[in-house]
């Protein structure tokens, strides 16, 4: 499961946010992404600006790590970039040629790697079994270099497992797998399109020869969102009918495929919503809604990576 989204300063300590981890644990989860955004203002900023508001703190980002390994979950460590305009990450991007007076990708990248790092470190001194380096950054994509030189300057500072989620459908575009210990990406694929879309990953986990998993999948209750999964803003009523069909068609698909290792399903927040308004809640958590039922089933039958 992934907790935490978007990581709100203030947010990730205190009786809420334990609750909401002890439920979460009670699905059977043995892997938790603790996922955290810092901000820049917009797609052609150069800065990060982790250490501010609305940024969680490194002591409740620790917190986080220490109540989810007192739980008996592993840990993947996952600082996100996003845009303060709300402009999606996936379009923070600059010239392929570094132009005078312009922001450039060695500036971004030189401002990106500070942030990267500081939480890698975080992530080794608090014995997180996975780090994530990136989220669905698919302009950056292109940018082998810079990658593979970034995840050799996080290597002697975090020991352990090394992951990138690539965005749903570029599992293929990413040329630079083999840097990383396993391939991740956000598996929003529309209800009844499984199959043919695993054929395509299962292309790209046989040509790179790694483990693979799904670092974000999931589907909201409401209406219309097993055919959209990844729009959060698409217009319908609550359902909870519809979420579960969705994970019914996704582990289904899934459980066929022997490479296939897990999911950080998307998302379990750090204050959840009372369990008397899971009927007229339309968001991705499924806390008390029957989709709960259907990922508690399946995590009995099937571990997440060993």
């Amino acid at each position: 499961m992934t907790w935490g989204w978007t990581g709100v300063r203030g947010t990730w300590s205190g009786e809420a946010a334990d609750f909401s981890m002890e439920e979460m644990a009670k699905l059977g989860v043995n892997w938790v992404a603790i996922a955290l955004a810092a901000l820049q203002e917009h797609p052609q900023s150069t800065t990060i600006r982790f250490r501010e508001q609305p940024t969680v703190t490194d002591d409740e980002v620790r917190w986080a790590i220490r109540k989810a390994k007192s739980l008996g979950l592993k840990v993947c460590l996952k600082p996100v970039v996003n845009c303060a305009n709300g402009t999606w990450r996936a379009h923070i991007g600059f010239f392929d040629h570094e132009v005078p007076g312009e922001p450039s990708w060695r500036e971004w990248f030189a401002s990106y790697g500070e942030f990267i790092k500081h939480y890698a470190a975080i992530a080794q001194e608090e014995g997180c079994e996975m780090f994530c380096v990136g989220c669905e950054m698919v302009q950056t994509d292109k940018r082998e270099a810079e990658w593979r030189r970034l995840i050799a300057e996080v290597r002697p500072i975090y020991s352990g497992l090394v992951t990138y989620n690539c965005d749903k459908y570029q599992e293929g575009y990413v040329g630079w797998w083999d840097a990383v210990d396993i391939i991740s990406s956000s598996g929003y694929y529309p209800i009844g399109e499984w199959e043919g879309e695993l054929d395509r990953i299962e292309g790209v986990v046989r040509k790179w020869n790694k483990p693979f998993f799904f670092m974000e999948a999931g589907c909201p209750s409401r209406e219309g969102s097993p055919r959209r999964p990844n729009d959060w803003s698409l217009p319908g009523g609550p359902s909870e009918e519809a979420q579960k069909a969705y994970y019914e068609d996704m582990f289904a698909a899934c459980s066929r495929r022997e490479w296939m290792r897990g999911f950080m399903l998307w998302d379990w927040p750090a204050k959840l919503y009372d369990a008397s308004e899971a009927a007229s809640n339309d968001d991705y958590c499924m806390y008390a809604k029957q989709a709960a039922e259907t990922v508690r089933s399946h995590y009995k039958q099937h571990l997440l990576i060993p």
